[in-house]
């Protein structure tokens, strides 16, 4: 069954191939969503749009024109958007006192001031769609929950913008609006291929997740599937499909460095 049959969505931050963004993406067409994703790479943004039968935009979310734009494509698209999913970010992880007032200022405007940019504009077309609203999702992290050393600036404005979504499932309810947060865990992506890459750095992560595996993109996918279509009565929530972490917590910063000593030590 086509759980989305019907049903349009923007999903932005697509624009790295295999990221979180496109996994949602093409779980969502597969369903039989009509999708739009948008990112600021055409390149990647047009091929994949061609691989799920779906349409693509450019938006840099850091300005509020762009992201208004966007929503006006969508709309001339789609027709309407029922479902509007937000998974940018910049996996920033440096200690605070380490962080400069630029990297300072590029994180709030990607993770606080965008995440707010995106709400007014997609807000304000599924009003539109009275009495049947919409679904916003936003993907936050489980850091937000199990904190992890050296990720202050990261951790702080993702957590600003879990209360930025409470605040519009309170407001905008009557609507028939539902805004949700995501928060996945250590996952495997474009943005993670490095410490992926890293021996020893799974080991560190993996005892911490009761379930016995990390979680995944298609993990997330699935979860924001359910918070897309009909059958989540549910806003101003925030899901963890993760396995568990937060219900411990992540290693800390010399718990990760002795598993990847070790682990470079076996290979020698």
């Amino acid at each position: 069954m086509a759980r989305l049959a019907g049903k349009t969505a923007v999903i932005l931050g697509a624009a790295s191939r295999g990221n979180i963004a496109q996994t949602i993406a093409q779980r969502f067409a597969d369903e039989g969503a009509k999708v739009l994703v948008s990112g600021r790479h055409e390149e990647p943004l047009a091929e994949f749009a061609g691989t799920i039968g779906g349409e693509w935009a450019l938006c840099d979310i850091t300005r509020r024109d762009a992201v208004f734009a966007l929503a006006k494509a969508a709309r001339e698209k789609l027709g309407s958007v029922d479902i509007a999913i937000n998974a940018t970010g910049w996996g920033l992880l440096k200690p605070l006192l380490d962080v400069t007032e630029e990297e300072l200022d590029r994180i709030v405007d990607l993770q606080f001031k965008g995440v707010h940019h995106f709400l007014q504009a997609f807000v304000t077309q599924m009003m539109e769609n009275e009495p049947s609203g919409g679904s916003i999702i936003q993907i936050s992290s489980a850091t937000t929950r199990a904190l992890l050393n050296d990720h202050a600036a990261y951790i702080g404005t993702k957590t600003g913008s879990e209360a930025l979504i409470r605040c519009v499932a309170n407001d905008f309810g009557k609507y028939g609006i539902r805004a949700n947060t995501i928060s996945p865990a250590f996952t495997e992506s474009p943005m993670t291929e490095g410490a992926f890459a890293t021996p020893g750095m799974v080991d560190a992560f993996l005892p911490q997740y009761p379930l016995g595996r990390l979680n995944t993109a298609a993990d997330v996918a699935n979860a924001a599937l359910w918070l897309a279509s009909d059958e989540a009565f549910l806003t101003g929530q925030n899901v963890q499909p993760n396995g568990g972490l937060t219900l411990r917590r992540n290693p800390l910063a010399d718990e990760i460095g002795a598993a990847v000593a070790a682990a470079m030590e076996r290979q020698d």
